[in-house]
Protein backbone atom coordinates (compact mmCIF):
# COMPACT_ATOMS: atom_id res chain seq x y z
CA UNK A 1 0.00 0.00 0.00
CA UNK A 2 1.27 3.53 -0.85
CA UNK A 3 1.39 6.00 1.41
CA UNK A 4 0.25 9.06 0.14
CA UNK A 5 1.00 13.16 0.57
CA UNK A 6 -1.32 15.42 1.05
CA UNK A 7 -1.42 19.53 1.61
CA UNK A 8 -3.63 22.39 1.93
CA UNK A 9 -2.37 25.96 0.62
CA UNK A 10 -4.01 29.32 0.18
CA UNK A 11 -3.46 29.84 -3.38
CA UNK A 12 -2.37 33.75 -3.71
CA UNK A 13 -4.20 35.90 -6.51
CA UNK A 14 -2.54 35.90 -9.44
CA UNK A 15 -1.44 32.14 -9.43
CA UNK A 16 -2.59 28.94 -11.44
CA UNK A 17 -3.39 26.04 -10.45
CA UNK A 18 -0.71 24.03 -11.49
CA UNK A 19 2.86 23.12 -11.23
CA UNK A 20 4.30 24.82 -14.76
CA UNK A 21 3.85 24.62 -18.33
CA UNK A 22 4.89 23.06 -21.45
CA UNK A 23 3.92 26.63 -23.17
CA UNK A 24 6.78 28.43 -23.02
CA UNK A 25 4.89 31.96 -23.59
CA UNK A 26 3.20 31.00 -20.27
CA UNK A 27 5.93 30.14 -18.28
CA UNK A 28 7.93 34.04 -19.14
CA UNK A 29 4.59 35.14 -18.16
CA UNK A 30 2.54 33.58 -15.32
CA UNK A 31 3.22 32.15 -11.97
CA UNK A 32 2.99 28.64 -10.98
CA UNK A 33 2.19 26.72 -7.87
CA UNK A 34 6.14 25.20 -7.62
CA UNK A 35 7.30 28.62 -7.07
CA UNK A 36 5.39 28.20 -3.28
CA UNK A 37 7.14 24.84 -2.33
CA UNK A 38 9.29 21.62 -3.55
CA UNK A 39 5.91 19.67 -4.13
CA UNK A 40 6.99 15.19 -4.32
CA UNK A 41 6.40 13.81 -7.47
CA UNK A 42 2.77 12.75 -8.69
CA UNK A 43 1.13 15.48 -6.55
CA UNK A 44 -1.92 16.94 -8.25
CA UNK A 45 -3.95 19.60 -7.56
CA UNK A 46 -6.97 18.69 -6.34
CA UNK A 47 -9.79 20.62 -8.81
CA UNK A 48 -8.67 24.29 -9.57
CA UNK A 49 -9.41 27.80 -8.62
CA UNK A 50 -9.03 30.41 -11.61
CA UNK A 51 -5.64 32.72 -12.26
CA UNK A 52 -7.72 35.46 -10.52
CA UNK A 53 -9.22 33.71 -7.67
CA UNK A 54 -7.49 32.58 -4.21
CA UNK A 55 -7.80 30.37 -1.65
CA UNK A 56 -8.37 27.16 -0.53
CA UNK A 57 -6.55 24.25 -2.90
CA UNK A 58 -5.94 20.76 -2.24
CA UNK A 59 -2.98 18.96 -3.28
CA UNK A 60 -2.42 14.98 -3.08
CA UNK A 61 -0.54 12.09 -4.85
CA UNK A 62 -3.68 9.75 -4.43
CA UNK A 63 -5.03 10.34 -8.01
CA UNK A 64 -8.35 8.11 -6.63
CA UNK A 65 -8.98 10.57 -3.63
CA UNK A 66 -8.36 13.36 -6.40
CA UNK A 67 -11.21 11.52 -8.74
CA UNK A 68 -13.56 10.94 -5.61
CA UNK A 69 -13.64 14.54 -4.39
CA UNK A 70 -14.40 16.28 -8.15
CA UNK A 71 -16.96 13.70 -8.59
CA UNK A 72 -18.52 12.91 -5.08
CA UNK A 73 -20.66 16.76 -4.92
CA UNK A 74 -18.93 17.67 -1.36
CA UNK A 75 -19.31 20.93 -0.52
CA UNK A 76 -17.33 23.97 -1.80
CA UNK A 77 -17.88 27.35 0.00
CA UNK A 78 -16.30 30.30 -1.60
CA UNK A 79 -16.49 34.11 0.26
CA UNK A 80 -17.55 36.74 -2.91
CA UNK A 81 -17.04 40.01 -2.88
CA UNK A 82 -19.79 41.39 -5.76
CA UNK A 83 -19.60 44.71 -7.67
CA UNK A 84 -22.35 46.68 -5.81
CA UNK A 85 -24.82 46.46 -2.86
CA UNK A 86 -26.54 42.99 -4.05
CA UNK A 87 -30.30 42.67 -3.76
CA UNK A 88 -32.32 40.05 -1.85
CA UNK A 89 -33.81 39.52 -5.28
CA UNK A 90 -30.28 38.71 -6.82
CA UNK A 91 -29.43 36.47 -3.97
CA UNK A 92 -32.68 34.41 -3.97
CA UNK A 93 -32.30 33.73 -8.31
CA UNK A 94 -28.54 32.39 -7.13
CA UNK A 95 -29.99 30.29 -4.21
CA UNK A 96 -32.43 28.96 -7.10
CA UNK A 97 -30.26 28.61 -10.26
CA UNK A 98 -29.56 30.73 -13.10
CA UNK A 99 -28.45 30.15 -16.44
CA UNK A 100 -24.43 30.92 -17.26
CA UNK A 101 -22.31 30.08 -20.03
CA UNK A 102 -20.53 26.55 -20.11
CA UNK A 103 -18.53 25.74 -23.23
CA UNK A 104 -20.68 27.38 -25.48
CA UNK A 105 -24.11 25.67 -24.04
CA UNK A 106 -26.55 27.19 -21.91
CA UNK A 107 -26.27 25.69 -18.28
CA UNK A 108 -28.62 26.03 -15.08
CA UNK A 109 -27.11 26.23 -12.10
CA UNK A 110 -27.83 23.78 -9.31
CA UNK A 111 -29.82 25.11 -6.10
CA UNK A 112 -27.17 26.10 -3.20
CA UNK A 113 -26.73 28.13 -0.41
CA UNK A 114 -26.16 31.59 -0.60
CA UNK A 115 -26.55 34.40 2.19
CA UNK A 116 -25.23 37.91 2.82
CA UNK A 117 -22.33 38.37 4.65
CA UNK A 118 -20.43 41.18 6.85
CA UNK A 119 -16.84 41.73 5.62
CA UNK A 120 -14.80 39.08 6.42
CA UNK A 121 -11.62 39.12 7.95
CA UNK A 122 -8.99 38.50 4.98
CA UNK A 123 -5.65 39.12 3.89
CA UNK A 124 -5.37 42.52 1.88
CA UNK A 125 -6.50 42.00 -1.79
CA UNK A 126 -3.77 42.12 -4.73
CA UNK A 127 -3.68 46.07 -6.11
CA UNK A 128 -5.07 44.85 -9.38
CA UNK A 129 -8.23 44.25 -8.50
CA UNK A 130 -9.34 47.84 -8.46
CA UNK A 131 -12.03 46.94 -5.75
CA UNK A 132 -14.23 49.75 -4.74
CA UNK A 133 -13.18 52.04 -7.34
CA UNK A 134 -16.53 52.61 -9.10
CA UNK A 135 -19.36 52.07 -6.74
CA UNK A 136 -19.91 50.51 -3.10
CA UNK A 137 -18.94 46.55 -2.80
CA UNK A 138 -21.52 43.94 -0.41
CA UNK A 139 -20.20 40.58 0.14
CA UNK A 140 -21.69 37.22 -0.10
CA UNK A 141 -21.00 33.54 1.03
CA UNK A 142 -21.70 30.97 -1.48
CA UNK A 143 -21.74 26.73 -1.30
CA UNK A 144 -21.90 25.10 -3.99
CA UNK A 145 -21.85 20.58 -4.60
CA UNK A 146 -20.68 21.62 -8.11
CA UNK A 147 -18.01 22.78 -9.66
CA UNK A 148 -18.39 24.12 -13.12
CA UNK A 149 -15.81 26.43 -15.21
CA UNK A 150 -15.64 30.30 -13.21
CA UNK A 151 -19.30 29.02 -12.01
CA UNK A 152 -19.11 31.53 -8.94
CA UNK A 153 -18.37 34.75 -11.31
CA UNK A 154 -21.15 33.47 -14.07
CA UNK A 155 -23.35 33.28 -11.15
CA UNK A 156 -23.20 36.33 -9.73
CA UNK A 157 -22.92 38.23 -13.03
CA UNK A 158 -25.95 36.63 -14.39
CA UNK A 159 -28.30 38.09 -11.81
CA UNK A 160 -26.29 42.12 -12.28
CA UNK A 161 -23.27 41.73 -9.58
CA UNK A 162 -19.82 41.25 -10.97
CA UNK A 163 -17.29 39.04 -8.73
CA UNK A 164 -14.66 41.48 -7.88
CA UNK A 165 -12.78 39.18 -5.67
CA UNK A 166 -13.24 35.29 -4.94
CA UNK A 167 -11.67 33.11 -2.18
CA UNK A 168 -12.54 29.34 -1.72
CA UNK A 169 -12.66 29.14 2.26
CA UNK A 170 -13.70 25.64 2.72
CA UNK A 171 -13.69 22.16 0.65
CA UNK A 172 -15.96 19.42 2.50
CA UNK A 173 -14.74 19.45 6.15
CA UNK A 174 -11.15 21.50 5.65
CA UNK A 175 -11.04 25.11 5.25
CA UNK A 176 -8.65 27.90 4.67
CA UNK A 177 -8.18 28.92 8.57
CA UNK A 178 -5.00 29.95 9.78
CA UNK A 179 -3.31 30.04 6.60
CA UNK A 180 -2.26 33.38 4.95
CA UNK A 181 -1.31 33.43 0.79
CA UNK A 182 0.87 31.02 -0.03
CA UNK A 183 0.92 29.19 2.88
CA UNK A 184 0.92 25.50 3.00
CA UNK A 185 -0.30 22.90 5.61
CA UNK A 186 0.98 18.69 5.26
CA UNK A 187 -1.53 16.56 5.96
CA UNK A 188 -0.73 12.51 6.94
CA UNK A 189 -4.15 11.33 5.78
CA UNK A 190 -7.38 13.67 4.19
CA UNK A 191 -10.02 11.50 5.19
CA UNK A 192 -12.00 14.10 6.77
CA UNK A 193 -12.22 16.18 2.93
CA UNK A 194 -14.48 13.16 1.77
CA UNK A 195 -17.22 14.26 4.13
CA UNK A 196 -19.97 16.20 2.98
CA UNK A 197 -20.85 18.10 5.90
Amino acid sequence: MTDHIHYKLYKPFGMLSQLSSNDPKQIRKKRFLSELFKFPKAIMPIGRLDEKSEGLLLMTTDGVLSDTINRSGIEKEYYAQVDGLISDEAIEKIKSGVVIGIGGDKYMTKPCIIQKIPSPELPKPSIKLRIGVHRPTSWVSITLREGKFRQVRKMTAAVGYPTVRLIRIRIGAVNLEGLLPGQIEKFDHLPEVIQKK
